[in-house]
């Protein structure tokens, strides 16, 4: 059984390896959407200055300031509050609101709660916001 210190110290780290891979994922929707790299086919059409255009603007902005650990538990709550909306509004109307594995909605509701995660714990070890001795949160004030 590892120690108490053992935990301590590996905690950050994973938290940190944690939200480097989400965000990693995360961005893939954005530069899908906004570079067509990953190609997905839905995102062909997808056309400047409309919705998702909007949509990709902001995953791509906020994705990658979760990845380099900036302002990082703002950003996780702001993106934690963009995967609940887009889970109500692009999977809960195909039914089966309970059960994501039926309306396709499984990844927007696991992005949501990693992120709200992150939110509460914060950046984990490796980020701008621990080498500036912050908690990931902007000043209120």
């Amino acid at each position: 059984m590892a120690s108490q210190s053992f935990y301590d110290a590996w905690a950050p780290r994973a938290i940190a390896v944690l939200r480097i891979v989400t965000s990693f994922l995360f961005l893939q929707h954005a530069t899908a959407k906004l570079f067509h790299v990953p190609h997905v086919a839905a995102f062909d059409a997808l056309q400047p200055m409309t919705f998702y255009w909007y949509v990709g603007v902001f995953e791509l902005v906020f994705g990658g300031l979760l990845l380099i650990g900036l302002f990082s538990r703002f950003t996780a709550f702001l993106l934690s509050g963009q995967m609940a909306v887009a889970y109500f509004m692009a999977h809960a109307p195909r039914g089966n609101v309970l059960s994501p594995i039926l309306n396709q909605g499984e990844s927007a509701v696991m992005f949501c709660f990693i992120f709200l995660a992150l939110a509460a714990v914060g950046p984990g070890a490796w980020s701008i916001d621990g080498a500036r001795g912050r908690a990931g949160m902007p000043a209120l004030s």
